[in-house]
């Protein structure tokens, strides 16, 4: 059978209770209301069809997973997986996922009431009070002991604590979206080196094959100048020529170093790390062609950079609301219960808890203006957002456009220019024998050499550059990387966090200076 002190212990707790359970069933009711906009994803006019295809048949969707692997080459896929892992910014950028979704958390906390407990013990000595005859009439020690609980709670009446929270999940939205435009970026960054540096191999390639050839032209000038049938001229000019060519050597090894350089640091390694890797050459990357482009309207849930711009559109649209919602009266609840005693025994006595309970409204009366301002700037920064998403969704169909554009002349270049080579080939061939033969002046081989080796650097360039721009027209169009991304590790793992003895650490201080 319950005991007088426990019934009077639980008789004032559960009144207390039952009024704040009723209190809170009151605010729930209360609760809610929103005032400010309601955010809706703004209706964009697009265009039906692409500009360079206009006149044609709709084309397919474009086929953005793993794009890169259209290139053929195995080499730059497995460079596209170490990039994902050992990027630094794509690890910054997880490092704002987790931050977003942990500030989300604290919003979704301000929801809820916020409970604190305290406990104190006290022992003490006043010295005692004694009597005419020396006998102690009151006792010296004393002793004191408290516990309570503090609660209170926010009540969310015109929705500005629900405004945060749906700013900070548009947030995290536009955080992990963040986090693919920075793969976005990553994979093109990482495919456009790789392209450049082999592009520079071939080049490379190319002016030694061409000094080679030019060296033996040399020689064989030098010949017919010993022998009487060319002049010193025609020998100075030879070996002139291939000196030049060869001139073209250091400067496209540097421009490789520095391509090899960049595609370390891409993978989060340092500069020098591929090098070896790199070093045996390989084909100038050549993908499969046409890409198909879908339709424009496709950018705005493909591309990550136009989803991130409409997520923070909603954010700043919610903290409208939330501004709104300060100009607001506010109420909350608050209540504490305390019990205090001379012994640990007494706490438990109905006699000696106290407790209270009870809401406050709050009424903003005269601010100076300051609410009012605070609302006109969140509005003014929600125009800005929205204005920014504009921009980046034309940015998008310009970025598609001009590297559709670019992709499909540069095509038509390169097939000019591989039949532009193959005739300057065939002249080159025909001066060198006509040349050996003494058919031919020596003008006429160095003016096919020249021309040679200009259409044979200018055919790889304008490979690299379809290359490149196929990469640029998958940008354009949102590829990136599709496979799992780990957001949850962070990048610093903390070691003995819990309660331990710190260690002293001074600041570094500069030396006092010695007159």
């Amino acid at each position: 059978m319950p005991s007088m002190t426990h019934r009077a212990l639980v008789g004032p707790l559960v009144r207390a209770w039952a009024r704040a359970a009723a209190g809170l069933l009151a605010a729930l009711a209360l609760s809610g209301c929103a005032v400010g906009p309601d955010y809706e994803t703004p209706q964009l006019t697009m265009p039906d069809q692409w500009g360079s295809g206009r006149g044609q048949r709709a084309e397919a969707a474009p086929e953005l997973p793993r794009w890169w692997r259209r290139l053929g080459d195995g080499v730059l896929d497995g460079l596209m997986e170490e990039a994902v892992a050992g990027n630094l910014d794509v690890a910054t950028a997880k490092a704002k996922v987790r931050a977003a979704r942990a500030t989300y958390r604290q919003q979704v906390g301000a929801l809820f009431p916020q409970v604190t407990g305290n406990a104190s013990a006290t022992r003490g000595d006043n010295g005692g009070n004694v009597g005419s005859g020396g006998d102690v009439t009151v006792a010296s020690t004393y002793g004191q002991y408290q516990a309570g609980l503090d609660a209170s709670w926010e009540i969310d009446l015109f929705g500005a604590n629900r405004r945060g929270v749906e700013a900070a999940a548009y947030g995290s939205d536009a955080a992990v979206d963040d986090l693919d435009a920075a793969l976005v970026t990553l994979v093109g960054d990482v495919a456009t080196n790789y392209i450049d540096a082999r592009g520079y191999q071939a080049r490379i390639a190319l002016a030694r094959r061409t000094a080679s050839a030019q060296r033996e032209t040399a020689a064989l000038t030098k010949r017919k100048l010993d022998a009487g049938g060319a002049s010193a001229l025609d020998a100075a000019n030879a070996a002139g020529q291939a000196a030049s060519t060869e001139a073209d050597i250091p400067e496209l090894e540097a421009a490789l170093a520095q391509s090899v350089h960049r595609l370390s640091v891409l993978t989060g390694r340092e500069p020098a790390a591929l090098t070896g890797r790199l070093a045996r050459v390989r084909a100038v990357p050549s993908p499969r062609l046409p890409v198909p482009k879908g339709i424009p309207a496709q950018v705005l849930t493909v591309r990550p950079d136009v989803r991130a711009a409409e997520r923070r559109l909603g954010q700043s649209t919610a903290l409208v609301g939330q501004a709104t919602a300060n100009r607001y009266p506010a109420i909350s609840l608050s209540g504490t219960l305390n019990t205090t005693g001379t012994q640990l025994g007494d706490l438990a006595r109905g006699s000696s808890i106290s407790w209270s309970f009870g809401p406050t409204l709050t009424v903003p009366i005269f601010t100076g203006g300051q609410l009012k301002a605070a609302q006109e700037l969140a509005e003014a920064e929600r125009d800005q957002s929205f204005l920014s998403y504009r921009a980046t969704v034309l940015t998008a169909l310009e970025d598609v456009e001009n590297a559709s554009v670019s992709l499909g002349k540069q095509r038509l270049k390169a097939g000019r220019l591989a039949a532009s080579a193959a005739s300057y080939r065939e002249a080159a061939r025909l001066s060198h024998a006509l040349y050996g033969a003494g058919s031919s002046s020596f003008l006429d081989v160095l003016t096919a050499e020249r021309s040679l080796y200009a259409a044979e650097t200018a055919l790889i360039e304008s490979r690299v550059a379809v290359a490149t721009y196929y990469v640029a027209l998958n940008k354009a169009l949102g590829g990136g990387w599709d496979g799992a991304v780990d957001t949850a590790t962070p990048a610093v793992v903390d070691q003995n966090t819990g309660p331990h003895f710190a260690r002293p650490h001074f600041a570094r201080l500069p030396a006092p200076a010695i007159q």
